[in-house]
This record gives C-alpha cells, sequence and structure tokens, in this order.
C-alpha cells in the first residue's frame, strides 16, 4: 500500500461517520424538534391543528386544503433522504460495534442508542404509514385527519402507549445523539466538556420530551369531542 492511500484511507473512513452525526442534527434534528413543537397545536384544537400541522387553510366555508406542491419534494429533500444516510450509517455500526471501554452510565446510554434507534424506526414506519400513505389511499385530503387522531389516541390504549413511547425513543435518540456529535467532531475532547455535553443533552431531551408529551396530552384531552374509532 502506497503512502498516498494510507494517508487517505483514515480521511474517508471518517468522512461516513461525521456525515452521518451532522445529517442527524442538521436538518434531521432541527425538523424532528419543529415537529414535536408543531403538534402542540393540537391544545389549539382542530382549525389551528390543521392550519399548522398539516399545511391546510380554513376559510368560512370550510377547510381547504392547500396542497402546497413544494412541501413533498421539500420533506423528501430535507428529511427523508438525509434520514436514509443515517440510516445506513447507524445500521452499520450497530452491526460493528458493541459496548466497550465505558462505565455503567456510558454501556447504558450505548445500550439505550442503539435500542431507541431500533424503536426508532418501527416508530416511523407506522406513523407515516398512518399519518400519510393510508390516508393518501382513502381520503382526498392526503392526511390523517385531526379527529382520527386524537379520538385513537382517547380510545386506543396501545394507539397512546405507541406514541408515548414513540416520542421518549425519538427524544432520548435525538438528545444523547447530539452528546455522541460532539465526540465525532471534536467538540467535546477533554472531561469538562464532556460534562458540558452531557449536561446539555440531557437539558435537551427534557426539554424535548416535554414538548413531545405535551402533544400527545393535547391530543389525548381533544379525544374527549369524539366519538371511539370503528377501525
Amino acid at each position: 500500500m502506497s503512502a498516498a492511500v494510507a494517508q487517505t484511507s483514515p480521511t474517508r473512513a471518517a468522512l461516513f461517520p461525521r456525515l452521518g452525526s451532522l445529517l442527524a442534527i442538521a436538518p434531521l434534528g432541527v425538523w424532528v424538534a419543529w415537529h414535536l413543537w408543531e403538534n402542540l397545536y393540537a391544545w389549539r384544537g382542530d382549525a389551528a391543528w390543521s392550519a399548522r400541522a398539516v399545511d391546510t387553510m380554513v376559510t368560512a366555508e370550510g377547510r381547504v386544503y392547500t396542497g402546497n406542491p413544494f412541501g413533498a419534494t421539500l420533506v423528501s429533500v430535507v428529511v427523508f433522504a438525509p434520514l436514509l444516510i443515517h440510516t445506513a450509517w447507524g445500521l452499520r455500526r450497530l452491526a460493528a460495534s458493541k459496548p466497550n471501554g465505558y462505565r455503567f452510565f456510558g454501556n447504558a446510554k450505548y445500550v439505550l442508542q442503539r435500542l431507541s434507534a431500533l424503536g426508532l424506526l418501527a416508530f416511523l414506519a407506522a406513523h407515516v404509514y398512518l399519518a400519510r400513505i393510508s390516508p393518501a389511499l382513502r381520503s382526498p385530503t392526503g392526511h390523517e385527519s385531526f379527529e382520527d387522531l386524537a379520538s385513537h389516541m382517547r380510545h386506543h390504549p396501545p394507539t397512546l402507549v405507541v406514541y408515548l413511547l414513540g416520542v421518549l425513543g425519538t427524544t432520548f435518540h435525538l438528545a444523547n445523539g447530539v452528546y455522541t456529535a460532539a465526540f465525532i467532531h471534536g467538540l467535546a475532547a477533554s472531561p469538562r466538556a464532556q460534562r458540558r455535553m452531557q449536561a446539555l443533552s440531557v437539558a435537551l431531551f427534557l426539554l424535548l420530551l416535554g414538548v413531545g408529551w405535551g402533544a400527545v396530552a393535547g391530543l389525548f384531552e381533544a379525544g374527549s369531542q369524539f366519538l371511539p374509532p370503528t377501525d
């Protein structure tokens, strides 16, 4: 092996982890935080939820779905493409690495990060199917209605449990990912920097969890206005 190849190989090997972690923070992490915040409109009812969360416009005559032609493209480019790259990187790490050289707390976070990743994949698949794919096949709006979601959240306990656990896994994975990314990008090289990043990670986790569970609580509360779902 030539010296040039030997020098470039470590750089190439480090590129994928850096890219995977970077995409996890921006745009994915930013989008997740914004999505959780937008869901708090559940506390304001159907009109506010529909106008803000699913890109609709409410008029005096009724609800008109705007169908922003750039919406699907934007989500695909900003969310789904980075998500696929990050998922590929994460699955590669999951298969190739194992907890080693950490104290108990570090090992616990390591295992929980990977378990939350697997749970998050299942949650996202179910969420995208129920919120986008299934409504697109059976409804002209192409979105899960506020009534349907709130009704399931209130009257269908498995839905409530899945969303509570899904939000828990999502927020932990993102917040702990910020701490991991700090290592990868050299922002937590010293013990002091590591303690600061750990505190930031915990604070971010609690903040995002509060917002996410607050949105679930809003949907649960709103579900009392609707009849139990028939499906």
